[in-house]
């Protein structure tokens, strides 16, 4: 017959099975606040409060002409002519398209004696790239082209360097390159890319928006990143969509898969269906694992019907060698 479990072990068990129960509540609970949380959250960020009035800007006439021809036309999916002539910093004459094939390109326009905007978004570019574990010159290449025909390749090559001091990971200088062009050359890529900028003879300086382009190993625009600042997370999220998951980690898809990216702030945000489906997925899984739990733990039970069976308090009958002796 099967023993009876101690009390000790249907103590645990018990404890085990209100453990597991309240941890499936409190999933449940994740999965719930998610579900209607995020989006109250989401409908908070995305409109202005009832009453709302923003003040008044500046009039567009009053903005000088060249500022307000510049930006980006993000031209995703459009390739960029990977057989334009440019110098790169030794003054090689090379092919938009050497840089391109293997790896994913993190592209970014310049002009190399910029007083301000060029070195603060480079500068941000360099900052976002340190902190990834992405390197590179490895997982993709840096390509930084100016827009000034004017620039040569003895000042590409002191960008460079100055980059490079900021930039240390081993394959920095065979990642890192910064070309010179004509205006022909420079004129293609920048109409391809959707980069507009424009001269000011009042400051005697060229006026151009900020931004970073990611681009994939054939030459095709795959998103913008704008400002002199880039996430690193946007950034790394970028590089891992334009390789078609080849760059990154198995994490980087799954997180991907909640989050998407936002053209209009050059983003990438939480997807929060996915988000929600997600969450619902885990909540099925652990009361599936529940479930298991109970019914292996059920059927290695004893039956509730079982019981010892009861000690016999007879004793033995007495030998005849017994009896004789005790009538003596």
């Amino acid at each position: 017959m099967t023993p009876n479990p101690s009390p000790q072990r249907t103590q645990r068990t018990r404890r085990f099975r209100h453990e597991v129960v309240h941890r499936v509540f409190f999933v449940s609970f994740v999965s719930i606040a998610v579900s209607s949380i995020v989006p109250l959250f989401a409908q908070m960020t995305g409109a202005p409060a009832p009453g709302y009035r923003p003040a008044a800007g500046q009039p567009a006439a009053a903005v000088p002409a060249p500022l307000r021809e510049i930006g980006f036309d993000q031209n995703i999916g459009a390739t960029v002519p990977l057989d334009a002539p440019f110098r790169d910093e030794a003054g090689n004459a090379v092919r938009l398209g050497r840089y391109f094939g293997d790896r994913p390109v993190v592209m970014a326009f310049a002009y190399y004696e910029c007083p301000m905007l060029c070195t603060l978004a480079i500068n941000g570019l360099a900052s976002a790239l340190n902190i990834l574990s992405l390197d590179a010159g490895r997982d993709f290449e840096v390509v930084i082209v100016s827009f000034d025909p004017r620039d040569t390749p003895a000042a590409a090559s002191a960008k460079k360097a100055a980059y490079l001091s900021r930039y240390k990971r081993a394959t920095a200088e065979a990642g890192w390159h910064f070309l010179t062009g004509d205006r022909g050359s420079i004129d293609r890529i920048a109409t391809a890319a959707g980069f507009r900028y424009a001269w000011d003879a009042d400051t005697k300086q060229w006026a151009h928006p900020a931004g970073v382009m990611v681009l994939t190993p054939e030459g095709q625009l795959a998103r913008y990143l704008f400002g002199i600042e880039y996430g690193p997370r946007d950034l790394r999220f970028a590089l891992v969509e334009a390789s078609a998951g080849k760059v990154g980690s198995r994490v980087d898809s799954l997180l991907l898969y909640c989050y998407h990216y936002d053209p209009t702030t050059g983003r990438y945000g939480v997807a929060i269906m996915r988000a929600i489906r997600l969450a619902g997925i885990g909540t099925v899984l652990a009361l599936g694992t529940f479930i298991l739990i109970m019914i292996r733990r059920d059927r290695g039970a004893p039956a509730r019907g079982t019981e010892h069976p009861a000690p016999s308090t007879q004793h033995p009958a007495p030998s005849a060698q017994h009896q004789a002796s005790s009538t003596r």
